[in-house]
């Protein structure tokens, strides 16, 4: 099938131009100057389909490197099955994700990857790829890394965390790293200290501040900057390139700043819920609302600064990518297990629909370019995940995953309005954003069009990925 995207801006990180974009079948193949007007209208005669684009953004695909679909957390798992929560991507101009296959003490990697496979296949409507979550670092476990890079697996998260759960200690760290170094996969780092976190978990509930806000005074920001500060380290000596997974406080992004301007593979990663939501704002609404936005690392408190700080680092490039760690649960039945102890509430906040809304928002305040925007969304994850030329632009061989962007549109976020997850309530519940999602096309197929869904399970695949190709 060919495809004619006529008359829009296409952007990308370098810049943006007047360009038309041909698609065959689930490539684009041609990427025109517009200034011949025999050979747009031969094409427009030609093609089996002509998508419209003037006036508006012409972006590649949306790459969100960090999902958790169907995850196990707490006794309950995430509400939104790869089939909710892919379709939901779809709408909000997300062409692939990164989830998690996710190891715990006693499995095989290979068994617990397997699993996540059986999950995802036949299910989502967009492509996929995996990061696998390494939960018990010994020796099997340490071969098992090497064996996952030539599957196409080659980014493996630890926990600085969740003591008897995830939590690695510094000399298993060391260990992955070194396997890691000798690869060329990236290590990925949930950077909080978790052994010190959960003595003020502890005396937080003994004194009887169970409350939502809690959460968040009991992971204070010295123990995000402490553990990041040690992971750096970690990674310096072994020489393992290092992603610091949901970055939300900027005394942790100053470490990574410093280290990069070392010349060290650090890599940082933030989430939208860092940007825009507060410790005071959110995690403190009434009662027990503020559990809605539990998630960790925690959101922080604005008079202190975090969120402008984090805007900034995105602009001069020390944080790398802006995913979601989109890990959505329900109020009822899931969150409300929390109640009266903030420490049973299902970590995690959902918006894997509204990543490109919400930064497109910070283009239009200013905070971002539009290029940037593309950079951070788009074609950075693509590079750092080993998806790149394929994914993350609009280029001859690359994949047609395209989004139709409208600046002079509009979208109200919310429950009943463009939210499509498998949630009942929405974290950006009232937001408003200068600008819509108008069209969606993976790999040459039309998904999203006009307000209308138009993809189906099964359309995603999984994609084999290679090592990050943005090393420093």
């Amino acid at each position: 099938m060919i495809t004619f995207v006529r008359g829009g801006t296409v952007v990308s990180p370098t810049g943006s131009q007047l360009l038309d974009v041909l698609i065959d079948g689930e490539s684009i193949v041609a990427v025109l100057q517009p200034g011949s007007t025999a050979l747009a209208a031969d094409l427009t005669e030609s093609a089996d389909a002509v998508v419209d684009a003037s006036g508006k953004y012409v972006l590649p695909g949306g790459v969100d490197g960090h999902t958790h679909m169907e995850m196990p957390f707490g006794g309950t798992f995430a509400s939104d099955t790869f089939e909710t929560g892919t379709r939901a991507a779809a709408w909000g101009g997300t062409t692939t994700i990164v989830d998690f296959a996710i190891q715990t003490p006693g499995q095989r990697v290979q068994d617990t990857l397997a699993q996540w496979h059986e999950k995802a296949a036949g299910s989502c409507a967009i492509d996929y790829g995996f990061h696998q979550i390494i939960g018990d670092v010994d020796s099997d476990s340490l071969k098992a890394m090497s064996e996952l890079v030539a599957e196409g697996v080659t980014s493996f998260k630890l926990f600085m965390a969740y003591p008897g759960v995830f939590y690695s200690d510094d000399g298993k760290i060391l260990r992955a790293m070194q396997t890691a170094a000798d690869t060329g996969a990236l290590l990925m780092m949930h950077a909080e200290n978790g052994i010190a976190i959960d003595v003020l978990i502890e005396q937080s509930i003994a004194r009887g501040d169970t409350a939502p806000y809690f959460h968040g005074t009991s992971r204070p920001w010295q123990l995000e900057e402490e553990a990041t500060h040690r992971a750096i380290m970690l990674a310096n000596v072994t020489g393992a390139p290092l992603y610091v997974v949901h970055v939300s406080a900027k005394q942790a992004l100053e470490q990574i700043a410093r280290a990069r301007g070392n010349g060290q593979n650090v890599f940082g990663e933030t989430c939208p819920q860092y940007l825009y939501l507060s410790l005071e704002e959110q995690l403190g609404a009434p009662g027990f609302d503020g559990a809605k936005w539990v998630c960790s690392t925690p959101l922080r408190a604005r008079a202190e600064g975090h969120q402008d700080e984090l805007w900034r680092y995105l602009r001069t490039g020390d944080v790398s990518t802006v995913s979601t760690d989109h890990c959505p649960f329900c109020m009822k039945d899931q969150k409300e297990l929390g109640i009266g102890d903030f420490s049973k509430i299902p970590n995690g906040i959902g918006s894997v629909e509204h990543r490109m809304d919400l930064m497109y928002q910070g283009v239009v305040s200013g905070k971002i370019s539009l290029e940037k925007w593309v950079e951070v969304c788009c074609t950075t994850p693509a590079r750092m995940f080993g998806m790149y030329p394929k994914k993350g632009i609009v280029s001859p061989g690359a994949d047609a995953d395209l989004v139709i962007y409208d600046p002079n549109g509009h979208t109200s976020i919310g429950l009943g309005k463009t939210h499509h997850m498998n949630m009942d309530y929405s974290a950006y519940e009232g937001f408003e954003i200068d600008g819509h999602v108008d069209t969606v096309i993976s790999r040459g197929r039309v998904i999203v069009d006009d307000g209308e869904y138009r993809g189906s399970a099964g359309h995603g695949r999984f994609v084999k990925r290679s090592l990050a190709q943005n090393l420093l």
